[in-house]
């Protein structure tokens, strides 16, 4: 089979992978929880998102890690605003102002070589988990996404089986007619552009969501937004991927577009 030569000078622009081919790859992972992966959200969950209360006397250890766990669970479970398939299509960029998430960068790589060095705050949880799925998707394999996702979950968490990634990506390959493998000429780019904090429990746990415009190349080209919202719990010196369900899936809204803004997304801006 003759392959096409990548990063071809002149001739004919690539003609655009049917939007409805790719959507049907990633809509359902979009539910599922990473579609990989807001203002009245936010006011929801206001009392879930303070650090844990002072324990009244009497109360055991156990029934605080108890009302910690119920906590991080509603908070999780809280709904997101709603958006269409075709909210996720490229759109008009809206002159109005989305406001920013200023997320620090990386200072080192870690296991599977996803980025690292983040700090214990909720912008450094958005940041790490934009550096695992940007490191899972970019990898265009099955085999690529559960050796990310088998580093960066606690126990409890999503597994190589489970994580809504790995639907996404079977359902990407799936709809491009690839194996599990991938294909030299399968290039994945994966940009967090947006970004929220849903709610933090204390210190070490936080619900983040991020907005990535995705950009899949196979003979064609077809651009569309991936939203992931994820538990993130700070371990040791890190934050992964938390233990329990995941959470209520983000919207997939096109990025800088009006119902990105009017869903609560802000821009990420790297410090």
């Amino acid at each position: 089979m003759r392959r096409r030569q990548r990063g071809r000078v002149g001739g004919a622009a690539p003609a655009v992978w049917s939007p409805a081919k790719l959507l049907a790859a990633v809509v359902a992972c979009a539910v599922a929880g990473l579609a990989v992966l807001a203002g009245f959200v936010l006011a929801i969950v206001t009392g879930l998102t303070d650090d844990e209360p002072a324990r009244p006397a009497g109360q055991t250890d156990s029934t605080t890690s108890s009302a910690s766990v119920t906590r991080e669970d509603e908070l999780a479970a809280a709904p997101m605003p709603a958006a269409e398939p075709d909210d996720a299509l490229p759109g008009p960029v809206s002159n109005q102002a989305a406001g920013v998430l200023e997320v620090p960068r990386a200072t080192g790589v870690g296991p599977a070589d996803v980025p690292i060095g983040f700090p214990p705050t909720p912008e450094g949880a958005l940041a790490q988990l934009a550096a695992i799925d940007v490191m899972a998707m970019q990898t265009g394999s099955m085999d690529g996404v559960r050796r990310v996702i088998a580093e960066w979950a606690a126990p409890g968490g999503p597994t190589p089986e489970s994580w809504s990634g790995v639907d996404g990506m079977a359902n990407l390959l799936s709809a491009a007619g690839l194996s599990g493998a991938g294909s030299p000429q399968l290039a994945i780019v994966v940009r967090p552009v947006m970004g929220l904090i849903k709610g933090t429990v204390g210190p070490d746990f936080a619900v983040v969501c991020v907005n990535f415009e995705f950009t899949v190349t196979v003979e064609q080209t077809s651009r569309i937004a991936i939203a992931d919202c994820q538990r993130m719990t700070w371990v040791g010196e890190r934050w992964v991927i938390g233990a329990g369900p995941e959470p209520a899936p983000g919207p997939s809204i096109w990025p800088g577009t009006e119902a990105a803004i009017a869903a609560g997304w802000r821009d990420l801006r790297y410090v």
